[in-house]
């Protein structure tokens, strides 16, 4: 299904139905994905676009990489390469690595932001911060 309208993409990623996402792995969307736990088929094109697929693929194992025809960032993608592709993703050794990846790092990201978690720690400390310094103004 392509979607060309606006759509909540969250809600969309969070569905039980949803098993992978094809994204140009904007940052917004790599978390969104990553958050819900959702395996990424990454096709980026432009911008920092690259690097979030590089660290999707290589560094954090949550994703595949379509490959363009030339092998460059902007280059078409044949309907063969998708398909392959989505097949991996789906039934594949390498897509079952990164689907169990996913899930782990998507149990991380949940208690990060739990009360006590590391991303909850951060932000009161940030505030914590802020008091002091505005406190010292005055």
């Amino acid at each position: 299904m392509v979607v060309r309208d606006w759509v909540d993409q969250i809600k969309i990623l969070n569905h039980e139905s949803v098993q992978g996402f094809l994204s140009h792995c904007g940052w917004n969307s790599v978390l969104e994905s990553i958050s819900a736990g959702v395996p990424i088929l990454a096709w980026p094109m432009m911008a920092e676009q690259p690097l979030n697929a590089k660290m999707v693929v290589e560094e954090i194992k949550v994703g595949l990489r379509v490959e363009t025809c030339d092998g460059s960032v902007s280059g078409f993608v044949k309907s063969q390469e998708l398909k392959k592709m989505v097949r991996e993703l789906m039934e594949g050794k390498m897509g079952k690595e990164v689907r169990k990846k996913v899930k782990e790092v998507a149990d991380m990201a949940k208690k990060a932001v739990q009360e006590g978690g590391s991303s909850w720690q951060a932000l009161e400390s940030l505030i914590d911060e802020a008091c002091k310094f505005r406190l010292s103004e005055n």
